[in-house]
């Protein structure tokens, strides 16, 4: 399975970006997908996952209301919709997939990476 995030980009905060993962190799409809970011010297976090239906969410608390989580299974595609976007919400972001159903914050359970997308948001 390969993933390719594409999407990034500067925006000013309280900005929109959206973010999206293609997926190529395997059965993309039954994935569980993640999005998670991290930002230079510090660890990879968690910001939200889908599972394969798109019937299931989970966000990390500091996006929950802005930051929406959605998978186009025809087009083997999952996006990351970020609405009053924040400073802090600077990282490179990932896509990650697992075929076990889970949808958590470990990211020892996500067997396949997507590469980064840089997201900067300016105060």
């Amino acid at each position: 399975v390969q993933l390719q995030a594409y999407g990034g980009g500067l925006v000013q905060a309280g900005g929109s970006l959206r973010l999206s993962c293609a997926a190529s190799g395997g059965t993309f409809s039954s994935y569980s997908l993640g999005w998670f970011r991290q930002v230079p010297g510090k660890e990879r976090e968690f910001v939200a996952a889908i599972n394969w239906s798109g019937g299931r969410t989970d966000y990390t608390d500091s996006v929950k209301g802005r930051f929406t989580i959605s998978r186009e299974n025809a087009k083997n595609t999952v996006y990351l919709q970020m609405n009053s976007l924040k400073p802090e919400d600077t990282a490179v972001y990932y896509c990650a997939a697992n075929v076990a159903g889970y949808i958590g914050i470990r990211r020892e359970y996500y067997a396949y990476w997507g590469q980064g997308t840089l997201v900067t948001v300016s105060s």
